[in-house]
């Protein structure tokens, strides 16, 4: 049930391209959040030019959280996928996917769920029979193995699901082309390590974001996007952090951080060179100003404390110094 793959985008491309071109008779509609990763916005949206039909589903204001009541309200009797992420990169946010899936099905029982779940291996507990999904998407080096390897989950039996590569019969002729054999190796390995230092990993994890959150809320101006995970840890990521500055845009709080350092982003990972705001801030219901000065701040295994006093200090100066730019200064 295992096809290993380039990396989380590939795995999410083929999660939806395989799975609804196999059963393109069964239905033409897809449902996703807007505030999933590109890998699956770009490909649902590319899917609709070849005749298939998309619909978001509404996540609640500021926290992203998807109700079954919202994913079922936008479902229709020819929906064949449904795709919503575990956690969200940018704000942290994880969703009941057991409940997704079980309002999913209770409106359509053969409708076929994919959850992105790069964000959340790892640092969020994963049972795809708990879940009860049908595709899964993981990727190495979020859980500190080499780039360029990633895997997709194929639960056997109760739906089709197709190959989009031709040419060979590596991976029993679904995913044709030589294996990255040493990334495989290292995704194995880091994947035990990761299991067997779950706890000590996430304990340390929020231990430092929660520290970091401290430090940062306490300067004038700065508010948090997402979920509040001192108000509820189990809805948000332990090390992910989202914060947005007021009268200070996120790309110049990056320059002054750079050179104090400093590795943080604007909007995800995979996009941070683009300047537009951030499509997940902007999905959760946060106008075009806060999400344009919002910054992700992201906390892993090798981060000490020391570190959080550092970055808390300098995002201080930081400030401080953009501000006093600005007419009226502080």
């Amino acid at each position: 049930e295992i096809f290993f793959t380039s990396g989380g985008t590939e795995a999410d491309n083929w999660a939806l391209r395989g799975a609804l071109l196999a059963n393109r008779e069964r239905g033409k509609h897809i449902v996703i959040t807007p505030f999933e990763h590109k890998a699956v916005l770009s490909q649902a949206e590319a899917l609709t030019k070849e005749g298939f039909e998309l619909s978001y589903v509404d996540v609640e204001p500021e926290t992203g959280i998807v109700t079954p009541a919202a994913l079922t309200a936008v479902m229709r009797p020819d929906t064949v996928m449904v795709s919503i992420m575990m956690v969200n990169n940018e704000i942290g946010t994880i969703q009941d996917i057991p409940a997704l899936v079980a309002a999913a099905r209770a409106v359509s029982p053969k409708v076929i769920f994919h959850t992105d779940a790069v964000q959340a291996a790892g640092f969020v507990p994963i049972d795809v029979k708990a879940l009860g999904v049908d595709l899964l998407t993981i990727s190495s080096h979020k859980i500190y193995g080499p780039k360029g390897v990633g895997a997709l989950y194929v639960k056997k039996g109760g739906f089709r699901f197709g190959a989009i590569t031709q040419g060979g019969s590596q991976e029993r002729k679904m995913r044709t082309g030589t294996e990255n054999q040493p990334g495989i190796i290292g995704f194995g390995a880091a994947a035990e390590i990761a299991k067997a230092q779950f706890a000590e990993r996430v304990a340390h994890m929020r231990a430092l974001r929660d520290q970091f959150l401290e430090g940062a809320l306490s300067i004038e101006g700065v508010r948090l996007n997402g979920p509040d995970p001192l108000v509820n840890p189990a809805i948000r990521h332990p090390g992910n952090a989202n914060i947005s500055i007021d009268r200070i845009e996120g790309e110049s709080m990056l320059l002054k951080l750079d050179m104090a350092g400093i590795a943080a982003s604007s909007g995800s990972a995979c996009s941070s060179g683009a300047i537009h705001p951030s499509h997940v801030l902007l999905a959760c219901g946060y106008d075009t100003a806060r999400a344009s000065a919002s910054l992700r701040f992201s906390f892993g295994a090798s981060n000490t404390p020391a570190d959080i006093e550092y970055v808390v200090e300098q995002v201080r100066v930081a400030i401080q110094f953009l501000r006093s730019l600005v007419p009226g200064g502080q």
